[in-house]
C-alpha cells in the first residue's frame, strides 16, 4: 500500500518458463498445465520499483512460480483466481500470462502457509499469515473457494514510507500534513478509516514512525502488517488453534495482554470484532496516542461500522457511541484514487440524542 503506483505492462516470464507455469492459452484454447512437486524459483527482473528481497537479502523462492512477480518492488498485489494470476501495479488487477493447474495453486498456497506457521486444510481452508517484511497472504481452499484455490498476496512497498514521502505523492493535497503532524506530537487517539487498498496501513505507519524516541509502541494485528520506523517497536500477531483446537490466541486477548505491557501508544492494526470493546475502554482509561484501522467507504459511515462491531462486542448503539466519541480524537479518511492515494477528509466522533455522529469534518 503506497501512495503512488504506475502501471507497466510486460512479463518477464518466458513462453514456457520452468515450474508448472506457462502462458495463458488464445481465445478459445483450451490448455493442460502439467503440475510440479517443489517450488521452483523462476527468475525475472524487477520493474522501475526498487526490488523486494525477502528477509534474509535472497530472492524468496518460496513463492515459486510467483516469485519474479512478488520481488517487483512496482507490484502491490498478487492474485491467484482458479489458476488464472492477475497482477496489480496500482492501477488495478491485470491478468498475467502466467497459469497453474490446480494442484500446483494448491500446494504452493499450503507451503506458502506453512512458512507462515499455520495450517490450512479442509478444516481450516481460510488463513492469513505474514511472511518477510510485511507480506501478507490469505488463502482460501475448496469447497470454500468454488472455482479452486484462490491466492491473495498483499505486498507492501520495498522501502515503508514516511510523512515526507507521502506529501511528495500529494497525500495531503486535502487534508494539511501540519495538522497529521499537530495530531500525532499531542499524542491524539486517531482512527483511519477507508476501503480495502485505500493506504489506512501505509498511513498509519508513517504516522507512527513519526512518534517521539522515546515512546513505546505496541501494535496488534491479526497478521503483522505495520512496518513502522520506530526504535521501539513490540509487535504482537493472533495466533489459530492447533490441529486439536487448543492454543487461539485472539485479539481481544492481544489487546487486554498489550495493556499489562505499559504501552505508550497502543495500536489494534484493524477493529473488526468484539476487540473493540477492549480497545475502547483501553483508550478512555488513560492510553493516549492510541490508533486503529477501520473499513469504511466514506466517513460518514464510520459510526454505522463502530455500532456494529460494538453489537458483536454486547455493546448497545448508545454505549458504543459514548465510549468511542470519548475514546477517539480523530478520525481520518483515505481513499484511492487511480494509482494514488490520500487523505480524502479529515473528522471526529460526537453523540447526538444517545446515536454516534461524524462531526467537523473536512474535505
Amino acid at each position: 500500500m503506497g501512495a503512488a503506483f504506475h502501471v507497466r505492462d510486460g512479463s518477464t516470464a518466458p513462453d514456457r518458463p520452468q515450474g508448472g507455469c506457462r502462458r495463458a492459452p488464445p481465445a478459445g484454447r483450451v490448455g493442460i498445465v502439467a503440475g510440479m512437486a517443489g517450488i521452483p524459483f523462476v527468475a525475472g527482473s524487477t520493474t522501475d520499483g526498487a526490488p523486494r528481497l525477502g528477509a534474509t537479502g535472497e530472492p524468496m523462492r518460496e513463492f515459486g512460480e510467483l516469485a519474479s512477480l512478488v520481488g517487483d518492488g512496482s507490484v502491490t498485489d498478487v492474485f491467484v483466481v482458479a489458476g488464472r494470476v492477475w497482477v496489480d501495479r496500482g492501477s488495478g488487477a491485470v491478468a498475467s500470462p502466467l497459469v497453474l493447474d490446480e494442484a500446483r495453486a494448491r500446494a504452493l498456497a499450503v507451503r506458502l502457509v506453512e512458512a507462515g506457521g499455520r495450517h490450512v486444510d479442509e478444516a481450516t481452508p481460510c488463513v492469513d499469515v505474514r511472511l518477510h517484511d510485511g507480506i501478507r497472504v490469505h488463502v482460501a481452499l475448496p469447497p470454500v473457494a468454488v472455482a479452486g484455490t484462490q491466492v491473495s498476496i498483499r505486498l507492501p512497498r520495498a522501502e515503508a514510507l514516511a510523512l515526507d514521502a507521502l506529501e511528495a505523492s500529494g497525500a495531503f493535497e486535502r487534508v494539511p500534513r501540519a495538522t497529521v503532524d499537530a495530531l500525532v506530537a499531542r499524542r491524539a487517539n486517531l482512527l483511519v478509516t477507508g476501503a480495502g487498498g485505500s493506504g489506512k496501513t501505509t498511513l498509519l505507519g508513517a504516522m507512527l514512525s513519526a512518534a517521539a524516541p522515546g515512546e513505546r509502541i505496541v501494535t496488534i494485528e491479526d497478521v503483522a502488517e505495520l512496518r513502522i520506523r520506530h526504535d521501539h517497536v513490540v509487535a504482537l500477531q493472533t495466533r489459530q488453534a492447533n490441529l486439536e483446537g487448543a492454543g487461539v490466541v485472539d485479539l481481544a486477548r492481544l489487546v487486554r495482554e498489550a495493556l499489562r505491557m505499559r504501552p505508550d501508544r497502543l495500536v489494534l492494526g484493524e477493529c473488526r470484532g468484539a476487540e473493540v470493546r477492549e480497545l475502547l475502554a483501553a483508550l478512555n482509561t488513560g492510553h493516549d496516542g492510541g490508533a486503529g484501522t477501520l473499513h469504511a467507504n466514506a466517513l460518514a459511515d464510520v459510526p454505522a461500522r463502530l455500532e456494529a462491531l460494538g453489537a458483536l462486542a454486547g455493546l448497545s448503539p448508545q454505549a458504543t457511541a459514548r465510549q468511542a466519541a470519548s475514546a477517539i480524537d480523530a478520525v481520518l479518511h483515505v481513499e484511492r484514487v487511480g494509482d494514488r492515494r490520500r487523505i480524502a477528509a479529515l473528522g471526529a466522533l460526537a453523540v447526538r440524542g444517545d446515536r454516534l455522529e461524524v462531526v467537523g469534518a473536512r474535505d
